[in-house]
Protein backbone atom coordinates (compact mmCIF):
# COMPACT_ATOMS: atom_id res chain seq x y z
CA UNK A 1 0.00 0.00 0.00
CA UNK A 2 1.11 3.51 -0.78
CA UNK A 3 1.48 6.16 1.86
CA UNK A 4 0.56 9.10 -0.40
CA UNK A 5 -2.11 7.61 -2.51
CA UNK A 6 -3.98 10.76 -2.93
CA UNK A 7 -0.93 12.40 -3.91
CA UNK A 8 0.23 10.12 -6.24
CA UNK A 9 -3.17 9.58 -7.91
CA UNK A 10 -3.33 13.71 -8.60
CA UNK A 11 0.05 14.20 -10.05
CA UNK A 12 -0.60 10.99 -12.24
CA UNK A 13 -3.42 12.65 -13.38
CA UNK A 14 -1.66 15.87 -13.76
CA UNK A 15 0.74 13.93 -16.25
CA UNK A 16 3.74 13.23 -13.81
CA UNK A 17 5.64 10.31 -14.96
CA UNK A 18 6.73 9.84 -11.57
CA UNK A 19 3.89 9.22 -10.12
CA UNK A 20 2.13 7.14 -12.42
CA UNK A 21 5.41 5.17 -12.15
CA UNK A 22 4.94 4.79 -8.35
CA UNK A 23 1.17 3.08 -8.35
CA UNK A 24 2.46 1.23 -11.46
CA UNK A 25 5.22 -0.21 -9.15
CA UNK A 26 3.35 -0.76 -6.10
CA UNK A 27 1.16 -3.00 -8.47
CA UNK A 28 2.84 -4.58 -11.53
CA UNK A 29 3.72 -7.79 -9.71
CA UNK A 30 0.18 -8.67 -8.09
CA UNK A 31 -1.24 -8.06 -11.73
CA UNK A 32 1.64 -9.99 -13.69
CA UNK A 33 0.83 -13.23 -11.14
CA UNK A 34 -2.68 -12.93 -11.56
CA UNK A 35 -2.49 -12.74 -15.16
CA UNK A 36 0.09 -15.68 -14.87
CA UNK A 37 -2.86 -17.77 -13.04
CA UNK A 38 -5.41 -17.38 -15.95
CA UNK A 39 -2.80 -18.80 -17.98
CA UNK A 40 -2.17 -15.55 -20.07
CA UNK A 41 0.90 -16.54 -22.53
CA UNK A 42 2.01 -13.24 -22.92
CA UNK A 43 1.99 -11.92 -19.58
CA UNK A 44 4.18 -9.03 -19.86
CA UNK A 45 2.53 -7.96 -22.96
CA UNK A 46 -0.63 -8.05 -21.12
CA UNK A 47 0.45 -6.32 -18.01
CA UNK A 48 1.63 -3.26 -20.43
CA UNK A 49 -2.12 -3.33 -22.01
CA UNK A 50 -3.80 -3.20 -18.29
CA UNK A 51 -1.57 0.10 -17.66
CA UNK A 52 -1.73 1.42 -20.50
CA UNK A 53 -5.94 1.29 -19.79
CA UNK A 54 -5.17 1.99 -16.14
CA UNK A 55 -2.98 5.27 -17.37
CA UNK A 56 -5.78 6.11 -19.93
CA UNK A 57 -8.37 5.85 -17.25
CA UNK A 58 -6.91 8.00 -14.85
CA UNK A 59 -9.04 11.25 -15.55
CA UNK A 60 -12.41 9.01 -14.86
CA UNK A 61 -10.98 6.95 -11.80
CA UNK A 62 -12.85 8.18 -8.64
CA UNK A 63 -11.88 6.81 -5.80
CA UNK A 64 -9.64 5.99 -2.89
CA UNK A 65 -6.71 3.27 -2.73
CA UNK A 66 -8.57 0.57 -2.06
CA UNK A 67 -11.02 1.19 -5.10
CA UNK A 68 -8.21 1.97 -7.50
CA UNK A 69 -6.85 -1.64 -6.46
CA UNK A 70 -10.21 -3.35 -7.42
CA UNK A 71 -10.41 -1.11 -10.70
CA UNK A 72 -7.14 -2.10 -11.42
CA UNK A 73 -7.66 -5.95 -10.92
CA UNK A 74 -10.92 -5.30 -12.81
CA UNK A 75 -8.98 -4.46 -15.81
CA UNK A 76 -6.87 -7.01 -15.73
CA UNK A 77 -9.91 -9.47 -15.42
CA UNK A 78 -11.36 -8.52 -18.35
CA UNK A 79 -8.31 -8.56 -20.31
CA UNK A 80 -7.25 -11.70 -19.06
CA UNK A 81 -11.00 -13.51 -19.91
CA UNK A 82 -10.55 -11.02 -23.39
CA UNK A 83 -6.88 -13.38 -24.12
CA UNK A 84 -8.44 -16.20 -23.25
CA UNK A 85 -11.49 -15.88 -25.74
CA UNK A 86 -8.93 -14.79 -28.51
CA UNK A 87 -7.02 -17.91 -27.95
CA UNK A 88 -9.86 -20.15 -27.05
CA UNK A 89 -8.08 -23.00 -25.73
CA UNK A 90 -7.52 -23.76 -21.99
CA UNK A 91 -7.37 -21.14 -19.56
CA UNK A 92 -3.96 -22.66 -18.06
CA UNK A 93 -0.43 -21.72 -19.55
CA UNK A 94 2.56 -23.07 -18.68
CA UNK A 95 4.10 -22.38 -15.73
CA UNK A 96 6.87 -19.73 -15.76
CA UNK A 97 9.35 -19.60 -13.10
CA UNK A 98 10.32 -16.15 -12.48
CA UNK A 99 6.43 -15.95 -9.98
CA UNK A 100 8.27 -15.04 -6.40
CA UNK A 101 5.10 -15.96 -3.84
CA UNK A 102 4.83 -13.55 -1.04
CA UNK A 103 4.49 -14.48 2.78
CA UNK A 104 1.49 -12.86 4.52
CA UNK A 105 2.09 -14.49 7.84
CA UNK A 106 -1.04 -16.95 7.40
CA UNK A 107 -0.05 -20.49 7.54
CA UNK A 108 -1.67 -21.16 4.15
CA UNK A 109 0.13 -18.28 2.91
CA UNK A 110 3.42 -19.49 4.04
CA UNK A 111 2.80 -23.02 2.76
CA UNK A 112 2.07 -21.15 -0.47
CA UNK A 113 5.36 -18.94 -0.48
CA UNK A 114 7.24 -22.45 -0.21
CA UNK A 115 5.87 -23.80 -2.84
CA UNK A 116 7.49 -24.06 -6.53
CA UNK A 117 5.65 -21.99 -9.12
CA UNK A 118 5.22 -25.15 -11.31
CA UNK A 119 3.22 -26.65 -7.75
CA UNK A 120 1.43 -23.97 -7.35
CA UNK A 121 -0.02 -23.62 -11.00
CA UNK A 122 -0.22 -27.42 -11.00
CA UNK A 123 -2.70 -27.02 -7.74
CA UNK A 124 -4.48 -24.31 -9.26
CA UNK A 125 -5.26 -26.17 -12.72
CA UNK A 126 -7.56 -28.59 -10.27
CA UNK A 127 -9.65 -25.64 -9.47
CA UNK A 128 -12.37 -24.35 -11.53
CA UNK A 129 -11.79 -21.31 -13.04
CA UNK A 130 -13.83 -19.21 -10.89
CA UNK A 131 -12.30 -21.06 -7.83
CA UNK A 132 -8.87 -20.04 -9.13
CA UNK A 133 -9.85 -16.23 -10.10
CA UNK A 134 -11.28 -16.11 -6.25
CA UNK A 135 -8.12 -17.62 -4.76
CA UNK A 136 -5.59 -15.43 -6.76
CA UNK A 137 -7.50 -12.12 -6.26
CA UNK A 138 -7.68 -12.84 -2.82
CA UNK A 139 -4.24 -14.45 -2.26
CA UNK A 140 -2.17 -12.96 -4.82
CA UNK A 141 -3.80 -9.49 -5.67
CA UNK A 142 -4.80 -9.03 -1.67
CA UNK A 143 -8.45 -8.26 -2.41
CA UNK A 144 -11.48 -8.16 -0.03
CA UNK A 145 -14.35 -10.29 -0.49
CA UNK A 146 -16.28 -7.32 -1.68
CA UNK A 147 -13.00 -6.44 -3.81
CA UNK A 148 -13.43 -9.38 -5.61
CA UNK A 149 -16.72 -9.69 -5.79
CA UNK A 150 -16.74 -6.55 -8.24
CA UNK A 151 -13.80 -7.47 -10.05
CA UNK A 152 -15.84 -10.61 -10.45
CA UNK A 153 -19.27 -9.73 -11.28
CA UNK A 154 -20.65 -12.32 -8.75
CA UNK A 155 -22.31 -11.73 -5.34
CA UNK A 156 -20.17 -11.61 -2.07
CA UNK A 157 -21.73 -14.83 -0.81
CA UNK A 158 -20.88 -16.56 -4.23
CA UNK A 159 -17.02 -15.22 -3.83
CA UNK A 160 -16.84 -16.40 -0.16
CA UNK A 161 -18.46 -20.14 -1.15
CA UNK A 162 -16.36 -20.47 -4.44
CA UNK A 163 -13.39 -19.47 -1.49
CA UNK A 164 -14.59 -22.10 0.92
CA UNK A 165 -14.72 -24.67 -1.73
CA UNK A 166 -11.43 -23.54 -3.59
CA UNK A 167 -9.37 -23.79 -0.29
CA UNK A 168 -11.13 -27.03 0.89
CA UNK A 169 -10.78 -28.85 -2.64
CA UNK A 170 -6.81 -27.60 -1.99
CA UNK A 171 -6.68 -29.24 1.60
CA UNK A 172 -7.96 -32.52 -0.07
CA UNK A 173 -5.07 -32.32 -2.82
CA UNK A 174 -2.47 -31.21 -0.46
CA UNK A 175 -2.85 -33.38 1.96
CA UNK A 176 -3.60 -36.72 -0.90
CA UNK A 177 -0.24 -35.90 -2.07
CA UNK A 178 1.89 -34.03 0.25
CA UNK A 179 2.92 -30.55 -0.78
CA UNK A 180 5.58 -30.41 -3.40
CA UNK A 181 8.47 -28.29 -3.03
Amino acid sequence: MLDRFDELLAAARDGHGEAFESLYRDLVRPVAAYLRTRGVEDVEGLTNEVFLAVFTGLPRFDGDQSHFRSWVFTIAHRRAVDDWRRRAHSPLAEPVADVEPVARGSAEDDALATLSTEAVVALLGRLTVDQRDVLTLRVVADLTLEQTADVLGKPVGAVKALQRRGLAALRRVISRQGVPR
